[in-house]
């Protein structure tokens, strides 16, 4: 009878004050996670200068990206088979030790390896969010709850550039070097987020006789790693006929299909083939890597046109995207609780994908002398669309899956969007490197025609090292610059052309989402009823 116990309790419903005290440990454990994929960025520049690290930078940004998205769809399948408490607290405290030994880097080795640390957390911290609502609230219910993760995601699209330009900017703060702290604040909330988990996420653990997928998991691991640094890392640094470059991709994607080929076979795959036949799986996966691609290419462009174009600080760059944060949060919970109300998910992904297009088209206007209240409009366009998106997919897809399958399904559609931020982060990224040295070739071969005295005195060797520093151009004669700076604006034109089709696809995908009546509160406790039982006989 012992065995019933936990059966029984996996079917009792939980009242809205305790979701809600779960949902602040939940979202505490998820900022964590999104704040430390932007709050770096501000501080990279204190960091290099004190581990005079330069030509090692970009790994503290990538070691934390490829370790957290090649680990998102693990915890799944290994929350699925030893409970999901456990896991998302191993994941706290794997992200807290990383966040403690970042802090307490001597070098740029010992950093890089701790961020990685950092990563292998994160990637359980976003995944298991998810999951474990998806486990305690039936998908009628799960918008108004689900909303309020889209608030996180918009609050560290600000809060990161803040915290971290904020530390930066302070050379000690308590004894401790400035830049340390942006490791060391993740402590105290790591440690809220264990205590209230620990308190009162009681999700009771369901024995199952099950095994992990080893040989799967290290393909996995290993293909993604390489197809990841070489479009992040080689192919933007060497070029894209780099023979490192290549030699990484190939061997990835062939490690990509020798994984699909075996968990094919694998008793216990660690990605299940077969949820790629559920329809909503597949488009929702699909959907989750365009919003990625299409959510990192506006986050990572616009305050680089702030610093760069209007020369605002790190601080004030931040500051700036705060109607971009406005619209994810708004939308978010303003979506989520119309979707528990009226039971209705489709519409949402496809006005989000639409408004989002539209935002990143009109973002192809911007000039130098652009008012702030302008860009503020793009800004909350893009933010609404995402709110009304992101969230939104999550919902549909866990409504469409067996429970057995909530947690690998839903690490997978993380993991997906993950891998479209990366793609999108590092494409869009090399066409505005691209287009600069194209434009800027262009801008001033013109100017040398129209105004040679401009360009009579001026060192032009100065405007190689542009597209690795901007902080010249204010040493710069005023027609020098704003012809460099048009060079920008330009470029930037580009990528926004580039990211709307990709936006734009996001709305097709939306189209062709099915929509099904959302589970309620009783289909849901069956449900789990069922997956209890199938993992007890």
């Amino acid at each position: 009878m012992s065995k019933n116990k936990p059966l029984n309790a996996s079917a009792k419903e939980h009242t809205h004050k305790e979701i809600m005290i779960i949902l602040g440990g939940l979202m505490t454990g998820m900022l964590l996670a999104a704040l430390d994929q932007t709050i770096v960025s501000t501080a990279l520049k204190s960091i290099v200068e004190e581990f005079d690290g330069l030509n090692h930078y970009t790994w503290v940004v990538t070691a934390y990206l490829l370790t957290s998205t090649a680990s998102t769809p693990l915890y799944g399948k290994i929350s699925d088979i030893y409970g999901r408490r456990v896991v998302f607290q191993f994941a706290i405290v794997t992200f807290l030790l990383g966040s403690f030994l970042a802090g307490a880097s001597q070098n740029m080795t010992q950093l890089i390896a701790t961020r990685a640390l950092q990563g292998l957390g994160a990637g359980g911290l976003m995944a298991l969010t998810f999951v474990i609502i998806g486990d305690i609230v039936p998908p009628r219910e799960r918008g108004k709850y689900q909303g309020y993760f889209g608030a996180v995601w918009g609050l560290s699209s600000v809060a990161g550039p803040l915290l971290g330009g904020f530390f930066s900017d302070h050379h000690t703060i308590l004894g401790v070097t400035g830049w340390r702290w942006i490791f060391y604040i993740n402590l105290p909330i790591g440690i809220a987020s264990l205590i209230i988990t620990s308190a009162v996420l009681h999700i009771p653990k369901v024995r199952r006789d099950h095994t992990i997928d080893y040989l799967g998991a290290i393909m996995m691991v290993v293909s993604v790693c390489l197809i990841l640094l070489s479009v992040s890392i080689y192919g933007p640094q060497n070029g894209w006929g780099d023979s490192r470059t290549i030699t990484y991709l190939v061997i990835g994607v062939l490690l990509a299909v020798l994984f699909l080929f075996w968990e094919g076979k694998a008793k216990e795959p660690i990605l299940p083939l077969h949820l790629f036949k559920n329809h909503t799986f597949s488009i929702t996966s699909l959907l989750g890597g365009v919003i990625g691609a299409g959510m990192f290419g506006a986050i990572v462009m616009l305050p680089l046109y702030f610093q760069v174009v209007k020369g605002y600080s790190a601080t004030s760059a931040g500051l700036k995207l705060i109607p971009l944060m406005l619209g994810i949060v708004s939308t978010s919970i303003v979506s989520g609780k119309m979707i528990s109300k009226h039971g209705h998910y489709k519409r949402y992904p496809i006005m989000g994908t639409a408004i989002m297009t539209v935002g990143i088209l009109l973002m192809t206007r911007l000039q130098i002398d652009t008012p702030y209240w302008q860009i503020s409009i793009y800004a909350i366009l893009v933010g609404a669309g995402l709110g009304l998106s992101m969230q939104t997919i999550v919902i549909a897809l866990q409504n469409a899956v067996d429970f057995k399958d909530m947690g690998v399904a839903t690490s997978s559609n993380t993991f997906f969007r993950s891998l479209g931020s990366v793609f999108g982060t590092a494409i869009f990224g090399s066409i505005l490197t691209n287009r600069v040295a194209h434009y800027m070739a262009s801008g001033f071969a013109d100017l040398g025609k129209s105004n040679p005295a401009a360009l009579a005195n001026f060192d032009t060797t100065k405007l190689a090292g542009l597209t690795n520093n901007t902080a010249v151009l204010k040493t710069f004669p005023p027609i020098i610059k704003n012809t460099a700076l048009e060079a920008f604006v330009n470029s930037f034109h580009v990528v926004f052309y580039a990211a709307a089709p990709v936006t734009a696809l996001g709305l097709v995908l939306a189209f062709m989402l099915r929509e099904t009546p959302l589970r309620t509160s009783a289909d849901y406790a069956a449900a789990r009823e069922d997956a209890a039982g199938e993992s007890l006989g």
